[in-house]
């Protein structure tokens, strides 16, 4: 078999890893992830430590050393500014970290680039924004396009939009082929039993029975705003009608003496699962802290899915089904 080469990605505002280990999955080698928060940066360094994890404000990280080296410069920049939850006040908030990705995308000259938010970006109220995005990147080489894309719609067991903007210079071509739903993600239920039954709770079972739907969308705040719970009234009265008790998070899984009309609350470890996080991705932090990281985070699946698109487009190798991991894996004998 032929060996499968990486390509390269700096990813600024890298948080918990959901869209970097995504991109590795999608055959994407860090060159370097840059994130501000330190606990989301030791939870990037406990689970991949060859990764270069660059502590820094984003404002004074300079991409210049990059400049023709990067084939993708993807990032997850702050959502207050154009979330519904917040005032949305667009460029106008001082979190808006989109000029300096676009600052970034000068310096660096990546192929491509890959940028995702909340669906409240996708409104008419920031038509003349998203416009000014897709302006500045036509003037710098670049074909963009915008695109709602449901988590839901690649596996993952929450509906979760995110809007994600795609571009590419311009010799690779005008229509970037957005990825296909791959069809009905598992349920709530279906994602959360092995560890619901692991401590020998009598109830989970009928417990995932009854969790037979997929959550709604994770929340995980900021340092200022938000804890550890699963989001404003409506969304934790539909973790209830799955059984679950959105109010907080649990420090333990139910054991054999919980009764088994118990309405459980999820530990960290299963909100990861829920967002679409392996198993074995460690959390650094506190549970709040811990809980922030994974209720931020960019769903592994959909970050896959969207960089194998972003491969196909500009040319690169397929990776090959079973090996879609890092370089490590993607070594053939």
């Amino acid at each position: 078999m032929t060996t499968v080469t990486d390509l390269s990605v700096l990813e600024i505002c890298a948080g918990a890893g959901g869209q970097s280990l995504g991109l590795e999955q999608a055959g994407f080698a860090h060159a370097a992830a840059i994130e501000i928060d330190p606990d989301a940066c030791e939870t990037l360094r406990l689970n991949r430590p060859e990764w270069d994890v660059i502590e820094k404000d984003v404002h004074d990280f300079d991409g210049l050393p990059y400049k023709g080296e990067i084939d993708l410069l993807a990032g997850g920049v702050p959502c207050p500014p154009f979330s519904i939850a917040g005032k949305q006040l667009g460029a106008d908030d001082e979190r808006d970290l989109f000029p300096q990705a676009m600052r970034l995308v000068e310096e660096i000259e990546p192929k491509a680039v890959m940028l995702e938010n909340v669906r409240g970006l996708s409104t008419a109220k920031f038509a003349p924004y998203r416009q000014s995005i897709l302006d500045t990147l036509d003037e710098l080489g670049y074909h963009a396009d915008w695109q709602v894309i449901n988590a839901s719609e690649h596996g993952v067991p929450q509906l979760r939009p995110r809007f994600i903007l795609v571009a590419a210079k311009k010799e690779y071509g005008e229509e970037f082929h957005w990825p296909e739903p791959v069809g009905t993600p598992p349920t709530v239920g279906k994602t959360l039993l092995p560890l619901m039954k692991s401590r020998g709770w009598e109830g989970a079972a009928a417990w995932a029975a009854k969790a037979n739907g997929i959550g709604p969308t994770l929340v995980g705040g900021s340092r200022k705003h938000g804890g550890p719970d699963l989001g404003p009234t409506r969304a934790r009265a539909a973790w209830l009608n799955l059984g679950v008790d959105g109010k907080g998070l649990a420090n333990e899984i139910p054991d054999e003496s919980y009764p088994v009309d118990y309405v459980p609350r999820i530990t960290v470890q299963m909100a990861a699962l829920i967002q679409g996080f392996p198993a074995d991705w460690v959390f650094s932090g506190r549970k709040t802290a811990s809980y922030r990281q994974v209720g931020n985070a960019f769903p592994p699946p959909v970050a896959k899915a969207i960089g194998k698109a972003i491969r196909k487009h500009i040319g690169a190798s397929e990776v090959p089904v079973g090996e879609e991991t890092s370089e490590r894996h993607l070594r053939a004998v």
